[in-house]
């Protein structure tokens, strides 16, 4: 069964988790004041709303009460951020989705009710460097407070090997859940069958294991 979601605000970041949500099959509300881009999104959505998120009456008329979700995606601006949260939380929305673009305004955002503050930017950067800090680490993934995904090159010891033989769970400590060739999709890695050499590797680890790569 598909969720419910609206997405406030049609900027860059909002866009992009709109067009993504929408692909994956979910009941989608879009909702920005510019009419050009509310027409673009009525083929991409469920419904595209035009309204003023600056503007408290107009928040308040989305009857956001039947959304699973929420996801305040202006970001730039704090009031309207602010009063979309706390309009969200009023309708009791379950679960409330807010971007910030500083630690300050993040708090804020937490003290009026955001179930979860975001900032796309500073996380992609956060990926990107740690990627770019590893001759091994192709991109990462934070799966909650202690655990990453990482996608990877194989070690060179690693090549021609089968996960029984390595162990790498007993002796490193990370898990090997998947591996894909060039050309092909992922695909769960048998433990009884070789690591190749074109391959990429899905991992999941604890971040403090990070370093070892």
């Amino acid at each position: 069964m598909s969720k419910s979601i609206a997405v406030l605000g049609l900027g860059k970041f909002g866009r992009s988790l709109a067009e993504n949500l929408y692909s994956l099959g979910m009941d989608l509300m879009v909702v920005d004041r510019d009419p050009e881009v509310v027409r673009e999104f009525a083929s991409k959505s469920t419904i595209a709303v035009c309204a003023n998120l600056e503007n408290e009456d107009e928040i308040h008329a989305l009857d956001l009460k039947h959304m699973d979700i929420v996801v305040v995606s202006m970001g730039t601006s704090l009031a309207p951020s602010v009063m979309s949260v706390v309009e969200a939380k009023k309708q009791q929305v379950p679960f409330v989705m807010a971007k910030a673009l500083s630690d300050q305004m993040g708090l804020i955002l937490k003290m009026v009710g955001a179930d979860q503050v975001i900032n796309p930017e500073a996380e992609s950067g956060m990926r990107v460097a740690r990627a770019l800090a590893s001759p091994t680490i192709l991109d990462l993934f934070d799966v909650g407070e202690n655990l990453c995904m990482i996608e990877m090159v194989p070690d060179k010891k690693w090549i021609g090997k089968t996960l029984l033989e390595l162990n790498l769970r007993q002796k490193r400590g990370i898990n090997v859940i998947a591996m894909k060739e060039p050309g092909t999709t992922w695909s769960y890695l048998d433990a009884h069958s070789p690591i190749k050499d074109n391959a990429t590797l899905l991992v999941v680890l604890e971040k403090k294991l990070l370093s070892q790569f």
